[in-house]
């Protein structure tokens, strides 16, 4: 994804009155065209090609002769919106925190080494735009695109437009043909987005305010020479990845930028819960937010399974 990545790297169903998730049951439909309600998708805009959908992880990124493999990276592609989350790999010390409070000034800064994106992707021949509505970093100004390789049969390259760094991507799964995307916007501003790909998932709680330009959280906290609470503000997006099931716990956090949450089951599926009879989600409390599912090849029965309490 461009530099500033690499740096650190339907339905519309709510109203003011009554917020309902109704589209959640696809009825096994190839896409969020239809519902057990028979709400209309929102879904518009081409799909990307079948053969990006799923599970991905990164190998390596070369960046003129320097090759290097220092993250995580866990990147869900459902056929229009995605989820990426990248945790350095010598992160460690944090475990024992059980909030910002207790991290020391070094250890925020560490934090402020991590990196995630959600939004929606679009293709436009081999050029792949994201257009990262939540982003932990900060934007540069330029638009986040790549040039993207196929390599039969799970890989891909990504190339920089400017050809300053390469990334081989490894498709780990294709999903199983089971994609679900759940978010929840406030005054056109999204707030939280939950991506579904098979059984991996990531969750993304937006902060209060955006980030302003900056070529990075580091830089943009030594220019404004940010205060303690400051840089709390600034580090406080979730984007949390993990299993749905076979974990600990149901709906596991694996890896997170928030690391207290790791271990721990995503508590934002307690938000839901299945009404009777027509196999619908609907969130448990009313309010003025949006919800919005603008993907979902879910059947009746994996609704049950995953959500069913």
């Amino acid at each position: 994804m461009n530099t500033r990545r690499l740096g650190l790297r339907t339905a519309v169903l709510a109203s003011l009155g009554m917020l309902s998730l109704m589209g959640l049951a696809a009825a096994d439909a190839p896409l969020s065209t239809r519902n057990d309600a028979g709400a209309p998708s929102r879904e518009s805009g081409a799909q990307l090609p079948s053969w990006l959908w799923g599970e991905w992880r990164r190998d390596w990124i070369l960046r003129g002769k320097s090759k290097s493999s220092t993250l995580d990276v866990h990147y869900l592609q459902t056929p229009t919106y995605f989820a990426d989350i990248r945790i350095p790999k010598a992160r460690s010390g944090l475990s024992a925190a059980k909030s910002f409070a207790d991290l020391t000034d070094q250890q925020l800064r560490v934090l402020a080494g991590q990196n995630g994106f959600t939004g929606r992707t679009t293709l436009a021949g081999t050029v792949a735009t994201w257009s990262d509505e939540i982003a932990f970093q900060p934007s540069d100004g330029t638009p986040d695109a790549g040039r993207l390789e196929r390599r039969p049969p799970h890989g891909m390259l990504e190339i920089g437009l400017d050809g300053s760094y390469t990334e081989s991507w490894r498709r780990w799964s294709n999903g199983s043909g089971q994609y679900l995307v759940i978010r929840v916007e406030h005054s056109g501003r999204l707030l939280r987005s939950l991506v579904v790909v098979g059984n991996r998932f990531v969750y993304v709680r937006n902060r209060v305010k955006d980030l302003p330009t900056a070529s990075s959280l580091e830089a943009l906290i030594e220019t404004t020479k940010a205060t303690r609470e400051e840089i709390v503000d600034y580090l406080d997006c979730e984007f949390s990845v993990g299993r749905v099931r076979g974990g600990s716990v149901s709906w596991e956090i694996q890896q997170s930028t928030l690391p207290w949450r790791e271990g721990h089951h995503l508590d934002f599926v307690e938000q839901l819960s299945v009404r009777d009879g027509v196999t619908a989600l609907v969130p448990r409390a009313v309010g003025d937010d949006q919800w919005v599912v603008p993907v979902n090849t879910l059947s009746s029965r994996d609704i049950k399974a995953l959500f069913g309490r």
